[in-house]
């Protein structure tokens, strides 16, 4: 969730620029395709504020959280490879260690990891911390380091990954100076390691992260410049414990989405890779809750 100073402001300018800025192509050339994107009304979820989204490997169920805990599984309805229609399956409520539904600032869900068993993983903000989920009646929590306890407030950790070995990764939404890297943790065998780090650069910041079924880490980022949002997607070739390279998949122009936080990829029929994204509308009349494809072309 973006400050709750930032709402009001940015409310007017969102409803001011939108009716000649949202059909600006992307701001940066892509070797991402856009496929289509699917307005999901309020009235279809009863939620909002949506933050992170897992999805099956055949792109067809989806699991997502709310930053006000809330959490929803459906199926995605494609025709000819685009968003035709979302049915709601399941809702819930995130609960705590004893069972008890989470409420106030420390129901700030913002990542969100599905493991092969099953298992959720979530991230939450103000109280920095990752918890385990075997079912949705309690919570069990992961170890908190220090360096959890020392993130900035609203700026904990938006991002949770699962890569091909079942490691969990856990990325901050800010690095502490805008020339520091974004540090990356990894769970594993029971503690928290930080195995690499994450080049900054441009104004954006870390919301939504995957890897592929190959072991490449995507990262879904965000930047607010006053008047809406832009996206960026980078994709990362890891060697285990360093970045061997990096590239940008796609970089939207100012409000060609809305406020981009979650990210999935998955394999479409043809072979191809998916990024699905789903928007937080910050409970705001003015937004939307959006779910947005690209295909990422094979060169």
């Amino acid at each position: 969730m973006i400050l709750k100073s930032l709402r009001k402001a940015s409310a007017l300018a969102l409803a001011f620029v939108a009716a000649s800025v949202l059909g600006l192509p992307a701001a940066a050339p892509e070797k991402a395709q856009f496929v289509g994107s699917y307005k999901w009304k309020r009235a279809d979820h009863k939620l909002g504020g949506f933050s992170g989204i897992e999805l099956s490997s055949d792109g067809k169920s989806f699991t997502a959280i709310s930053d006000q805990a809330g959490i929803v599984s459906g199926t995605l309805h494609r025709d000819n490879g685009r968003i035709s229609d979302v049915v709601t399956e399941q809702k819930g409520h995130l609960r705590d260690e004893r069972g008890r539904k989470l409420r106030g600032k420390y129901s700030d869900a913002e990542g969100l990891a599905v493991r092969s068993d099953g298992r959720i993983f979530v991230s939450f903000e103000h109280q920095h911390r990752v918890w385990a989920y075997l079912t949705l009646k309690a919570a069990a929590w992961l170890p908190r380091p220090r360096q959890f306890k020392a993130l900035q407030p609203n700026s904990g950790l938006e991002a949770l990954a699962i890569d091909p070995k079942d490691r969990l990764y856990a990325i901050p939404e800010r690095s502490g100076k805008l020339t520091r890297p974004f540090p990356v943790w990894r769970y594993a065998k029971g503690k928290w390691t930080q195995p690499f780090a994450l080049r900054r650069e441009g104004g954006f910041l870390p919301v939504g992260a995957d890897f592929d079924t190959e072991g490449n880490l995507y990262l879904l980022e965000r930047a607010f410049t006053g008047f809406g949002f832009k996206s960026r997607v980078r994709r990362f070739f890891l060697d285990d414990d360093a970045v061997t390279a990096e590239e940008t998949l796609l970089e939207t122009a100012i409000l060609q989405h809305d406020n981009l936080e979650g990210l999935s990829v998955w394999k479409d029929a043809d072979g191809d890779i998916r990024l699905t994204m789903i928007s937080d509308d910050n409970f705001n009349d003015f937004q939307r809750t959006e779910f947005v494809e690209y295909r990422v072309t094979r060169r």
